[in-house]
């Protein structure tokens, strides 16, 4: 006769079952050991128990939960909207499900790899299998949009040197409330600017511990620094900027035709990719006349041919080389043939234009109403019209913020003088729903959000086999929002460091509801994680790209 010896096992978490396995497994080779040694015989019973299965929903969530299952009836997988269950291990997306497979109730989840091993290589495995289920959190939106985390690769943190400006903290506090997963921060205007591995290295310094949202940095070109170019590749920097007209700082002077030879050649060979501000000095040499505190007057001193011109420079460049090239904030859609040229004929060229390029018309920007400025400057509303159309034919790549905020004293509000005006507008936390108030009536697909906002950005920035899309093997960064739902801009709402924005009082469509960044919810209805959980992401595109794949 064979005595019963039962051996049952609670736990609270699937963190909990591995040290509470650990230790039972040790255990368990001693009793087989005395059961070796004694005449009597056993039979194990395992009984492996959850003391409770976590399940929230949209109405019940407790930010700084670790998901395992984030459920909706429209979720943006590549070009299709699926009610389905995505199921997340590690912070990674393990699987993609059809909705409801997996019930809140007896379901489980898969074990880490190295625990399923343990249990499968013991040496004194049990005549019958180990019944196992793991508890898991569960979040279930309903008919709520979840789309791929939005990437945003354009973005002036300040930080530091000009925290008054604009901080991690803070920057990254706006992003989590719009549905940002990822930013890319620029190498201007901070002190020192990342124009060095050794100011790199300080920027990363100050930027630890702060944020909510992953972080990545892009590189500067400057003149006489090409030698510093390769050294912050291999630093983890994505990429590099470069100006080719006044950057409005001393120290990030603009480039000229021979440091782009010299910054190109360094770069030949390698995945990384340079950015330009694109607009060259007006040679023609008219004076700027006319009323400071009108737009208009601004407008006329930044035409649409310094914009041009540069763009040409750029695709001749790019033609050259075959070193990646991005137009950074296209205003002006004149430059657009250029660029359609230069892509059939084979250059690897990319170009975004921002929110307040798509939203906002130079026709009714009010007189001194400084907080508009941005350069390139906002033009008529034809010209955004134009825009708009190219993105629907796909001749512009992404859609980004440009997120250039100051201190509203530098943007000269008491005398209204647009052109003494700090140029640069704060919209970061707001992109998503402006992108969205427009493009929904203009034929715009919740696929075509994803693509322009989160996949095209992912690949820019060489993120594109971690983040940008729901797929197997990627981060599980997600934005959970409403299409249907209107909100407006209050200045109590932004988390912005400086609350100044033209999009004060606007009405947008598209409220985000929830983020979520490597599996945490970090942001759910107005409140954040309590502690920033961000991380800073060191890339390695000095090797070139093995796809031999176009580059979008």
């Amino acid at each position: 006769m064979a005595l019963p010896c039962v051996f049952n096992l609670f736990f609270s978490s699937e963190d909990h079952f591995i040290l509470v396995l650990e230790v039972f497994l040790d255990v368990f080779h001693d009793a087989i050991m005395i059961c070796r040694s004694s005449s009597v015989n056993f039979t194990f019973y395992i009984i492996i128990t959850p003391s409770e299965v976590a399940t929230v929903d949209s109405m019940n969530v407790t930010l700084g939960s670790k998901l395992n299952i984030v459920r909706s009836k429209r979720v943006v997988i590549g070009n299709t909207i699926s009610a389905a269950d995505i199921i997340i291990t590690d912070g990674k997306i393990s699987n993609i499900l059809p909705w409801g497979k997996l019930q809140s109730s007896g379901s489980q989840i898969p074990l880490k790899a190295q625990t399923a091993m343990k249990i499968a290589h013991s040496p004194h495995p049990t005549d019958a299998p180990i019944p196992v289920s793991v508890p898991f959190t569960l979040l279930d939106v309903g008919e709520l949009i979840v789309m791929a985390g939005i990437i945003d690769p354009h973005v002036h943190v300040n930080e530091p040197g000009r925290t008054a400006w604009e901080g991690y903290r803070t920057a990254t506090l706006s992003a989590a409330a719009g549905g940002i997963t990822t930013i890319v921060d620029m190498p201007l205007n901070s002190l020192p600017p990342t124009t060095t591995v050794s100011n790199f290295r300080t920027k990363l310094q100050a930027a630890q511990g702060q944020c909510y949202v992953d972080v990545a940095f892009w590189g500067g070109v400057i003149p006489d620094n090409q030698a510093e170019l390769t050294p912050m590749l291999h630093a983890g920097v994505v990429g590099f900027k470069c100006f080719l007209i006044n950057s409005g700082v001393p120290e990030f002077p603009h480039v000229r035709l021979m440091d782009l030879h010299s910054a190109m050649s360094e770069l030949k060979g390698t995945n990384s990719v340079l950015l330009f501000h694109a607009e060259l000095e007006d040679t023609r040499g008219v004076p700027v006349t006319g009323d400071p505190t009108q737009y208009e007057t601004f407008l006329n001193s930044r035409p649409d041919h310094m914009e041009v011109a540069a763009v040409e420079m750029v695709a001749d460049l790019c033609l050259q080389y075959k070193v990646r090239c991005h137009i950074v904030h296209l205003s002006s859609a004149r430059s657009l043939p250029i660029i359609r040229k230069a892509k059939k004929a084979g250059a690897p060229i990319t170009v975004e234009t921002t929110h307040h390029y798509l939203t906002l018309s130079a026709e009714n920007i009010p007189p001194g109403a400084t907080y508009y400025k941005c350069c390139p400057p906002v033009r008529g509303h034809s010209n955004k019209e134009a825009l708009w159309n190219a993105l629907l034919q796909g001749n512009i790549d992404m859609v980004v913020s440009d997120h250039s905020p100051c201190t509203p004293d530098l943007k000269h509000l008491q005398d209204g003088d647009f052109l003494k005006a700090w140029g640069g507008i704060s919209s970061l936390q707001f992109g998503l729903s402006l992108f969205w108030t427009s493009a929904r009536i203009r034929g715009f697909t919740l696929p075509d959000v994803s693509r322009l906002l989160s996949s095209n950005p992912a690949k820019l920035c060489s993120l594109g086999n971690r983040k940008g899309a729901i797929k197997i093997g990627h981060d599980a960064d997600l934005v959970i929002w409403d299409p249907d739902s209107e909100f407006q801009v209050q200045e109590k709402n932004i988390h912005h460091k400086n609350k100044l924005t033209p999009y004060l009082g606007f009405l947008l469509w598209g409220q985000v509801v929830a983020t979520v960044i490597q599996g945490t919810l970090v942001y759910h209805k107005g409140k954040h994680i309590s502690q920033p959980t961000g991380e800073l992401i060191l890339t390695h595109t000095v090797k070139p790209s093995e796809s031999s794949a176009p580059y979008y």
